[in-house]
C-alpha cells in the first residue's frame, strides 16, 4: 500500500510544479517579458510611462528599497532611464519615451538578492505605444 501511495504524491507533487510553471514566460500585465535566473521581469512600455513587474519563481518580489535602470536603444540613439519603486514588485518611470522597435536593457537592485540584468525587445503592440 505504501509504494501506490508514495505514486500518488510523487504524481501530485509533478502536476502541482506543472500548473506552478504554466504562466512562465507569459506576459500577465501586456508587456514583454525576461528572465534573469530566479527573476522573471515584465516590461510594460508605453510612450509616457515605463513599468516593470518583478517576481521570484512566479511570487512577485518587493521592490521597496530597490533600484532599476533602463537603457533604450531606438532610432540610433540611447536613453538612460531611472525608474523608482511604486508599489510591491514594480518600478516605474513617467516621461516621454522613444519605444518603436527599441532593444531595452534593464539592471535591477533588489535589497538581499544580487543584482541582475535583462533584456527586452520591443516591438509596436498596443501595450507598448
Amino acid at each position: 500500500m505504501k509504494i501506490p501511495l508514495a505514486i500518488a504524491f510523487a504524481a501530485l507533487v509533478a502536476a502541482t510544479a506543472t500548473v506552478a510553471h504554466e504562466d512562465h514566460g507569459k506576459p500577465r500585465f501586456g508587456g514583454v517579458v525576461a528572465d534573469a535566473g530566479h527573476y522573471q521581469a515584465e516590461l510594460v512600455a508605453r510612450s509616457d510611462t515605463l513599468t516593470i513587474h518583478v517576481t521570484e519563481h512566479g511570487t512577485p518580489l518587493s521592490t521597496a528599497a530597490g533600484s532599476a535602470r533602463l537603457t533604450l536603444l531606438a532610432g540610433g540613439k540611447k536613453t538612460e532611464v531611472a525608474l523608482a519603486p511604486a508599489g510591491n514588485n514594480r518600478f516605474e518611470a513617467k516621461g516621454t519615451f522613444d519605444l518603436k522597435g527599441a532593444k531595452v536593457v534593464a539592471a535591477l537592485n533588489i535589497p538581499g538578492k544580487p543584482p541582475k540584468t535583462l533584456r527586452f525587445a520591443l516591438d509596436d503592440t498596443p501595450a507598448q505605444r
